[in-house]
């Protein structure tokens, strides 16, 4: 008869066979798993030197593009906004004040020169300050004389009502500078907007500067508001160019916005790498383009060029 010795001896050889030959396969499997990780892992490190050496590479690139742009700007730009002015118009808390110097520095080497920095909050497109913006708009405090458009759009006619004051019109006076401090001490008491800096006075030209895009099921309707500015501003005066960054060339930015409307985008410049030398550039180029009456789309978004074209003098 068999007895439980047989049979644990059984299960026991069985186990120490069964581990023999986990042992034996695993001892001949290892030896090429683990040279193919090692060579893997070489390829990988390879690979990473390669990535580090290239990025060096464009960084030097870009360096070197950097230090191009800045030292042929001036010579670029040269004459192409004599005697003009231009409005700086931050729509956001993301235009930084580095940003309105450097575009401010570049007007001032095409030979014009900055009339005022009118700094948006966000207030401004904020749906739920439209009544009280309408309000002032439209009551006894506007300066005589000022017509607004038959529109119950409250940013159409807040935007009316500022190109009126701050724009001067190719073939029109000035507007009256009492206006002007009426019209933006009443909205900076609505905390919609902050002029900066000691003084803004009208200008031939404007510029919207802007950041990313709006979050929120408003984003439209805060887009919308800014529209109704830079379009005003840009009928009410000699042109409006909007420059941003690439953030805002998506479609909930302004920018991204305009280009998507294509009698926009054939209206108002839009440049979509303010950030940059060349973007500044193409800013202050885009102006003289528009006081000639022509638009366009610049920077290095979709169906957009690099740069607007050239004076016949930079050639």
């Amino acid at each position: 008869m068999i007895d439980f010795r047989y049979h644990l001896v059984s299960l026991i050889a069985v186990f120490l066979a069964v581990a023999l030959g986990i042992v034996i396969g695993t001892t001949a499997l290892n030896e090429p798993i683990l040279a193919d990780i090692e060579n893997q892992v070489a390829d990988l490190e390879q690979d990473k030197r390669d990535l580090e050496d290239r990025t060096q590479e464009l960084e030097a690139q870009l360096d070197t593009s950097a230090e191009f742009e800045e030292a042929v700007d001036d010579a670029l730009v040269q004459g192409t906004l004599t005697d003009r002015s231009v409005l700086l118009v931050p729509t956001n808390d993301t235009v930084t004040p580095e940003t309105v110097e450097a575009v401010t520095a570049l007007i001032g080497e095409a030979g014009g020169s900055v009339s005022g920095v009118v700094r948006l909050q966000p207030e401004y497109s904020d749906p739920a300050t439209g009544a009280a913006l309408q309000s002032f708009v439209t009551g006894p405090g506007r300066p005589a004389g000022l017509q607004l458009p038959e529109s119950g759009d409250t940013g159409v006619l807040v935007g009316s009502l500022l190109a009126q004051v701050l724009m001067i019109p190719p073939d029109g006076p000035a507007p009256d500078t009492a206006a002007v401090s009426s019209v933006l001490a009443g909205l900076a008491s609505l905390d919609v907007l902050v002029p900066e800096g000691a003084s803004v006075t009208p200008a031939d030209h404007a510029v919207l500067l802007t950041g990313s895009g709006f979050t929120g099921d408003d984003a439209d309707a805060r887009n919308a508001a800014l529209i109704a500015l830079a379009s005003a501003l840009d009928e009410q005066g000699r042109g409006a160019v909007i420059a941003g960054d690439a953030p805002s060339a998506r479609p909930n930015g302004l920018i991204g916005a305009v280009r998507a409307d294509p009698a926009l985008a054939s209206a108002i410049s839009t440049v979509d790498n303010v950030g940059t030398v060349v973007g500044r550039i193409s800013t202050v180029l885009a102006l003289g383009q528009e006081s000639q009456g022509t638009s366009g789309m610049y920077g290095t978004g979709e169906d957009t060029q690099p740069v607007p074209p050239l004076p016949a003098a930079a050639q």
